[in-house]
């Protein structure tokens, strides 16, 4: 009973902090996440789609803001706006702007188009 306790405690209270509501739903776990990272890393002949998933500027955008939100605030970022936005050879080059006669530092991102993934961010000198 105390280790039926224990189990139970164990996998429902970190749920909890999460901040998501798994009740009456079937999680596989932890474990199971790393399994299936250590079989796909090992599998050589898994490739992604060779489709591009960032195929739109308000999806660059909203990728980029997540990242760019926890690292340097979201109101530094959104002080930012409109970002200059430009798909170039498969690559998302996204900056952000100051007003006319501002002068200083805005950030700058390059990620792959194919998949999302960060190439280079900055925010002031590059």
């Amino acid at each position: 009973m105390i280790k039926t306790l224990f189990i139970f405690a164990a996998l429902i209270v970190p749920i909890t902090f999460w901040g998501q509501n798994f009740k009456n739903r079937n999680v596989v776990g932890q474990d199971s996440a790393k399994q299936s990272i250590k079989n796909i890393l090992g599998d050589n002949t898994y490739k992604l789609p060779s489709d591009t998933l960032i195929r739109d500027k308000e999806t660059a955008i909203s990728i980029a803001e997540i990242i760019l939100f926890k690292i340097y605030s979201k109101a530094l970022i959104t002080s930012e706006r409109p970002y200059e936005c430009y798909l170039i050879d498969g690559y998302w080059f996204l900056r952000g702007t100051l007003p006319k006669n501002f002068t200083g530092d805005v950030f700058e991102v390059i990620m792959r188009a194919k998949d999302g993934s960060i190439v280079k961010m900055t925010h002031g000198s590059r």
